[in-house]
């Protein structure tokens, strides 16, 4: 008997078109961990969320046919397992929510001050870091893959599907709203 992939992979050969999904994961893995990481906000869940978006595209039911077309629809597949897990952490959050709500107050303990907030650097990363928070998901997610990743307008545009004109439309956009993100979160520090 055989396995479902072994037939995807002979519909894949019936096509023409073989993609090693493996190579291709490990190949797009930074930077779709830097889309992850921004849509999910939370370090420690981009691993699971990764490990979703590997299972999806290695169970995906219609193979792609051009192989120059990986990184855009893994970049949709990464997006949308994203929204996926944020759906899933909001559901267990107003789960958790409604137990809590029947604890008594004092079995709640309050949160203590991170204590590196009082280092210069820190707080200056800190202060970058809620900028880009506040910033939507999609302009951190291009100033991340320009400025952390170091990559230029050509690859941006060729792994999000957009045009070379749009990649640097939206960088311009995004670098605004951060430079606002930024002097509103300095505004806030002083006053």
């Amino acid at each position: 008997m055989r396995n479902d992939t072994s037939s995807q992979a002979d519909v894949s050969r019936a096509r023409g078109v073989v993609i090693d999904w493996q190579a291709a994961l490990a190949s797009h893995d930074r930077w779709l961990r830097t889309v992850v990481a921004t849509r999910l906000r939370e370090p420690e869940a981009v691993d699971e969320v990764m490990q979703e978006v590997a299972l999806a595209a290695v169970r995906q039911a219609a193979p792609l046919s051009d192989p120059g077309k990986v990184a855009p629809w893994l970049y949709r597949l990464a997006v949308r397992q994203s929204l996926l897990f944020r759906r899933k952490c909001g559901r267990q959050r107003r789960l958790t929510n409604r137990y809590a709500e029947r604890l008594p107050a004092e079995d709640q303990w309050p949160t203590a001050p991170n204590p590196l907030d009082w280092l210069l650097r820190a707080e200056r990363c800190q202060l970058v870091r809620d900028a880009l928070e506040r910033l939507a998901p999609r302009d951190a997610q291009i100033l991340l893959l320009k400025y952390g990743e170091g990559w230029n307008y050509h690859r941006i545009a060729a792994h999000l599907g957009v045009s070379h004109s749009a990649v640097e439309t939206r960088l311009h956009r995004a670098r605004q709203r951060l430079r606002m993100a930024l002097a509103v979160g300095e505004y806030l520090e002083v006053g």
